[in-house]
């Protein structure tokens, strides 16, 4: 009977802006489960970041405004997330039943020590997880910390649209979320090992029990790829992409360029997974759960089936899910493993949040 009078959380659009393309999507939750009721996949035309950082403010506006205008709702909250080297994410312990003043005090040297920037540069965030089971008496608390600047530009941009950005997260952690409640479990205890390959970015996530116990990201991502089609082809990048997704890019490129970017790909894998291995000492996982746009390219989820020797699962948020009749479904199942980030931003309405 509780669920009957618990209050309703309004929606919220999970924004992921990437570093070649936007993505949206739009989730709301009833009695009977998630629908997606909207979601939008859009390229940015031009080269505008510099690693992370935004140097054409105009491609990634226009961009912004063709995924308001395909989305077709009213909802403006959004949540956007960040990611990069100038974002730092650390577990930290501390004394139990402290008030919020109190713990800003400890939080503030302790990011002094933790933060390459002046701690007048960077945005702060806490959140107390709960007893450490490695401390006993003391809890975990989760520092975030991210620099100004990144954090700023997406919310001009944002706002331009107009979206009003209610919550900014962390992209290792929108993925933990994605997890949490669009994938299913086979037992409460599992432990899932997620790889989200996007443009610039490899990011792990290895999720257990409710929580993510592990994330991290390492600068390699599907741009090398898409580069060296664009340079074979004497295409522009973006046509490129298009064509990947379509099936219609010319020539034998799956098994000419495909196997040399999947060998590195292999490697940064590897590299990726013996580092959580290394330093949570635990044992390495059997499978991976793939998202992001590298997760598209079904010659490449075979390759690396073959090369790693593990299971690899094309991760879908989507799946089982009801989804508004009046969207593109075909074009849904081709995106939807990079639409993973977005649907765990837009997970954010099922759970409490403060700003």
């Amino acid at each position: 009977m509780k669920s009957l009078f618990k209050k309703k959380l309004p929606p919220i659009v999970g924004l992921d802006i990437g570093t070649r393309q936007i993505k949206a999507v739009l989730i709301e939750r009833n009695a009977k489960g998630f629908v997606l009721q909207a979601f939008a996949c859009e390229p940015i035309s031009k080269r505008a970041f510099s690693e992370r950082e935004i140097k054409d403010f105009d491609a990634i506006s226009i961009t912004l405004k063709k995924i308001k205008k395909v989305l077709k709702t009213k909802v403006k909250a959004v949540n956007i997330a960040v990611a990069g080297s100038s974002v730092i994410s650390k577990v930290v312990h501390m004394d139990p039943e402290q008030s919020d003043f109190e713990l800003e005090g400890q939080i503030e040297i302790e990011a002094d020590s933790l933060i390459p920037y002046p701690l007048e540069e960077v945005y702060l965030d806490f959140e107390v997880l709960g007893p450490s089971k490695t401390y006993p008496g003391k809890d975990n608390v989760l520092l975030s910390a991210a620099h100004k600047d990144l954090v700023d530009s997406r919310i001009t941009l944002v706002r331009e649209v107009p979206f009003e950005p209610k919550v900014v997260d962390m992209e290792g952690y929108a993925l933990g979320n994605a997890l949490f409640y669009f994938h299913p479990l086979e037992n409460e205890d599992e432990k899932i090992c997620c790889i989200n390959l996007g443009a610039s970015l490899l990011q792990i996530c290895v999720w257990q029990n409710g929580e993510v116990i592990y994330t991290k990201e390492h600068a390699f991502g599907m741009n090398m790829l898409i580069q060296d089609l664009a340079a074979i082809n004497m295409m522009e990048p973006d046509e490129v992409e298009k064509q990947i997704l379509l099936g219609t890019l010319p020539g034998n490129w799956q098994q000419d360029t495909l196997p040399i970017f999947a060998a590195n790909l292999q490697q940064q894998i590897q590299r990726a997974i013996q580092m959580y291995v290394s330093t949570l000492h635990g044992d390495r996982p059997e499978k991976i759960v793939l998202a992001g746009g590298g997760a598209t390219i079904p010659e490449l989820v075979e390759s690396l089936r073959q090369d790693l020797g593990m299971e690899i699962e094309v991760f879908n948020p989507f799946e089982g899910m009801t989804v508004n009749p009046k969207l593109d479904q075909e074009k849904l199942a081709a995106l939807a493993p990079q639409l993973a980030l977005a649907a765990g931003l837009a997970s954010r309405s099922f759970s409490e949040w403060h700003m």
